[in-house]
């Protein structure tokens, strides 16, 4: 089983790096969350890895953290959700989000996530809002949520409430604050990025 990989970016895309490791090129799949969070082509880094074997392929999916992989594998567990919804889940909401949605059994959130239905929203609350503990799963206050992943989920929820897509909403907060030496409060960060936006 592959747990991490490390080595140079040798491509990078929202969907799929090529990691060279010693001269061996990975293609692994990878959240929107971590394309965010990975530094530019040519760059080295270390992704952890979920080595995910069928019958007929074999396909690695790569995460930043390793509590979004924890929770990609939580994902796999729940009926009617394979990889490719997993990824598109944990690309459409930060981890605290989701998190803090499953807790407080919001599937109204997670069904705002482009292909996931309402059936499979209720699904994921029903199947993990008792492994909370598992999860450290923070709550509606957020008590351990960093000011920045505070500012950064508060800045997605109103951009969302405007119109936008949580990946989209997400994608373009994190570009705003990439630029900015501090984190600013969410007016300021919403109306920053709605101008880029545009």
């Amino acid at each position: 089983m592959i747990t991490f990989l490390e080595g140079i970016i040798e491509e990078k895309s929202p969907a799929v790096i090529v990691l060279n490791v010693n001269g061996v090129g990975y293609e692994v799949f990878i959240t929107l969350n971590t394309y965010e969070d990975l530094p530019a082509s040519g760059s080295r880094t270390r992704v952890f890895t979920h080595h995910h074997v069928r019958e007929d392929i074999e396909v690695l999916y790569g995460f930043s953290e390793k509590s979004e992989r924890s929770f990609f594998v939580k994902l796999l567990g729940i009926s009617g959700i394979g990889p490719a919804l997993a990824v598109n889940i944990l690309s459409g909401l930060p981890v605290v989000t989701l998190k803090s949605a499953i807790a407080s059994e919001d599937s109204k959130r997670l069904s705002s996530i482009k292909g996931v239905g309402k059936k499979t929203a209720e699904r994921i609350v029903i199947e993990l809002k008792d492994k909370i503990s598992q999860f450290e799963i923070i709550e509606e206050k957020q008590t351990e949520v960093s000011p920045e992943d505070k500012v950064v989920n508060d800045s997605v929820l109103a951009l969302v409430a405007l119109g936008y897509r949580n990946a989209e909403a997400y994608s373009a907060v994190k570009r705003v604050l990439k630029d900015m030496d501090e984190v600013p409060g969410v007016e300021v960060i919403v109306r920053k990025t709605l101008s880029s936006m545009k």
